[in-house]
């Protein structure tokens, strides 16, 4: 899957060949040693080489072969292992910069077809309609079976304002459906904040940039100056992104314990995160909700929460992502994209092809509120007045508010709801803390 998530560089060993006499009997190949490669494949893999620049149809230059043959043998190792080109190369940073050209989608390849992972807020993409797990079929009418997934994203790039037509499969739909896509300069607002009620705060984390947990710190220590009870973490649709940036979010919420480990085959790919005394929110009630669209930093943030039992998980499973890439530079403008370690949670679960399930699952659904009108105390003539005075009108602001709530998203009403709950039964006694200093 071609994910933008990225660690910092591990380093690359270089592999020696140890030259040895050829046997005078064909023989099987020895099992090949650290720092040796095995010559008989070697030997095999010029004999094709040699093979194709001579007898192959048409002539193609050695290094486009080599390129070729990296190509493959990265790709056959997992979906998200790539060997980047240098626009390749470019266009990552700039996706973790948090600005990039295109359409705002983020895909990888499944049986030969281009699976939409998520669509990225507030972009072309999801203002037409794309969603998770959407199959693309074609790009401007050209079958995608075949493609490579950089070439098929290279042919979704393009200049700002220009079109691209795609077909697509969904799951529920007999048909094909076809959309037609402007291309637009991409700006990721990785953090997004708002008071859903007077005390009841919403934080929307699009992806996981170098500057989310900043951002989210703000946030939270400006809102506990005032009298906040509760938190909805919203995760659905978020892609991922830098791992630095989840264990800052996860560190936001709890302050100590492990967040997340990753355990790989060279030294340097096992690691460990733990909290810190950073915590801004320490007791604040918290629902995370998440669904298909969140994978790898999202589920880092989410399986760590409910591992230690910090928040209810909301929502329905997650991606399943699991898996940690390094970016190898290989020259100034050419590196590679290598799945170097697996991430586990504070429990040691790992989340690779299984995802995170919710505590309580919830289906996004289309909801018509249905209103009854109950006949009261209040409507009988001559009733007693209430010694208190008069209903207090923001009452039917509330109401009205979940209403709209409920037809608009009902997974984050469901959360909402939860949530009030919570904080009535567990009143926040947290004081505001004090700005955390930089080390």
């Amino acid at each position: 899957m071609y994910r933008f998530s990225v660690l910092p560089a591990a380093l690359l060993l270089s592999l020696n060949v140890f030259a040895t006499d050829a046997p005078t009997q064909p023989e099987a190949a020895p099992a090949a040693t650290e720092g040796q490669l095995p010559l008989q494949e070697l030997r095999n893999f010029t004999e094709i080489f040699e093979r194709i620049r001579s007898a192959y149809v048409e002539e193609v230059d050695d290094k486009t072969l080599f390129e070729y043959a990296i190509n493959g043998m990265l790709s056959s190792l997992d979906p998200h292992s790539a060997y980047l080109q240098p626009d390749d190369y470019n266009d990552l940073q700039e996706h973790t910069s948090g600005k990039f050209g295109g359409l705002g989608i983020e895909v990888g390849m499944e049986d030969g077809l281009i699976r939409v992972v998520t669509p990225i807020d507030d972009t072309p993409a999801q203002q037409a309609g794309i969603e998770s797990g959407d199959l693309i079929v074609t790009l401007d009418g050209d079958p995608v079976m075949g493609m490579s997934l950089t070439d098929a994203i290279e042919r979704m790039r393009g200049e700002p304002g220009t079109s691209i037509d795609l077909e697509v499969r969904r799951q529920g739909e007999k048909e094909l459906l076809t959309f037609t896509l402007k291309r637009a300069e991409i700006k990721v607002a990785s953090v997004r904040t708002e008071m859903m009620s007077d005390d009841i705060g919403y934080i929307r984390i699009t992806q996981f940039q170098a500057n989310t947990g900043r951002e989210l710190n703000a946030a939270l220590l400006d809102w506990q100056q005032g009298n906040i009870s509760g938190l909805i973490l919203d995760l659905r649709n978020n892609p991922g992104g830098v791992l630095d940036a989840a264990v800052e979010v996860t560190d936001a919420f709890i302050d100590s314990g492990l967040i997340v480990y990753t355990e790989g085959r060279a030294p340097n790919s096992k690691l460990r995160y733990s909290a810190t005394q950073r915590t801004v929110a320490k007791q604040l009630p918290i629902v995370v909700l998440i669904n298909g669209g969140s994978a790898s930093a999202s589920e880092i943030v989410a399986g760590a929460l409910q591992d230690h039992q910090r928040a209810v998980i909301v929502g329905t499973q997650s991606f399943g992502k699991g898996s940690v890439q390094s970016v190898l530079p290989i020259t100034e403008d050419k590196a590679v994209k290598l799945t170097t370690a697996r991430y586990y949670t504070p429990e040691g679960r790992s989340i690779q092809a299984q995802g995170i399930k919710p505590d309580i699952w919830i289906e996004q659904s289309e909801v018509t509120p249905y209103k009854q009108r109950y006949f009261k105390e209040a409507d009988l003539p001559g009733h007693l007045s209430n010694p208190d005075g008069e209903q207090n009108t923001a009452e039917s602001k509330v109401s009205k508010n979940s209403s709209e709530l409920l037809k608009r998203d009902f997974q984050l009403y469901e959360a909402h709801t939860l949530l009030r709950g919570l904080s009535i039964l567990r009143p926040t006694t947290e004081a505001a803390p004090e700005v955390p200093a930089d080390a």
